[in-house]
């Protein structure tokens, strides 16, 4: 099994040349907060990896792009299409990867978490179970079909909501913090996961050994894009930042 650190040997899928996500002069606010002004990106790459410090707009990010908040000016596009329109226009189009798990699981069992996944197709719900199952058994899980997501681990319900987006297999993949709860093993089967993604997949971790290797990584810091390129390069570039300020305080401490 790879450690967390082994990039699989997987190639990236082709994606189309026009950008998939595209995201115009966007503005976002919470009450008095801004969170992002003016916000531009096109997103198109297969593997795109979002760093930056808790409360640079990672999260928020996401949930643009995800429909779940709107810009109060500027546009989000998905495929074409508005975000906030995008559950309604092509439910299944966009999976998202919460944090925290408990969030995001409605079901009492795994296989019924995971059939929800199915019901974008309009697939009959006792066939969306057997099919869980059958998805399950594939990935050597058949024991968890009937497990209460109660009993299971913090990492163990992270691992249900990726599975869960594996089998809906939306076009687009964001997953927000998706190793922060796993243990080495499933930080590596994640990593593997990913890579053999047919999708669009895009990450924002702290762990950047994850995303080093992406051929682009986006550094957010207080809302606006700090660094945008390959993900060897902007990685070292937020790690020799966070480095100065940590001694920067340290002096201060004197």
């Amino acid at each position: 099994m790879p450690t967390p650190n082994h990039t699989p040997a997987v190639a990236s899928p082709a994606l189309p040349a026009a950008a998939s996500i595209q995201i115009r002069d966007a503005c976002l606010q919470r009450g008095a907060n801004t969170i992002f002004s003016d916000l531009t990106l096109e997103l198109s790459e297969p593997r795109i990896g979002l760093i930056g410090d808790n409360g640079a707009g990672k999260s928020s990010l996401f949930r643009m792009l995800c429909g779940l908040d709107a810009p109060q000016r500027g546009s989000v596009t998905v495929h074409g299409l508005e975000a906030r329109t995008v559950s309604s226009k092509r439910p299944g189009l966009v999976g998202m990867m919460f944090q925290n798990p408990d969030e995001q699981i409605i079901f009492p069992t795994v296989a019924e978490e995971l059939a929800l996944g199915l019901s974008p197709s309009g697939m009959p719900r006792r066939q969306a179970i057997n099919q869980a199952r059958a998805f399950l058994a594939s990935r050597k899980l058949a024991d968890w079909s009937e497990r209460a997501i109660g009993a299971l681990s913090q990492g163990q319900r992270q691992h249900v909501c990726w599975l869960a987006l594996m089998i809906a297999s939306p076009a687009l993949l964001l997953l927000d913090e998706p190793f922060a709860s796993l243990d080495q093993p499933g930080q590596a089967l994640l990593a593997m996961d990913i890579a053999q993604a047919s999708q669009q997949v895009i990450v924002s971790t702290h762990l950047l050994e994850h995303v080093r290797h992406f051929e682009r990584v986006i550094w957010l810091d207080r809302g606006q894009v700090r660094a945008d390129g390959p993900g060897e390069a902007v990685c070292a570039a937020y790690q020799a930042d966070v480095a100065a300020r940590i001694a920067a305080q340290a002096l201060s401490y004197q």
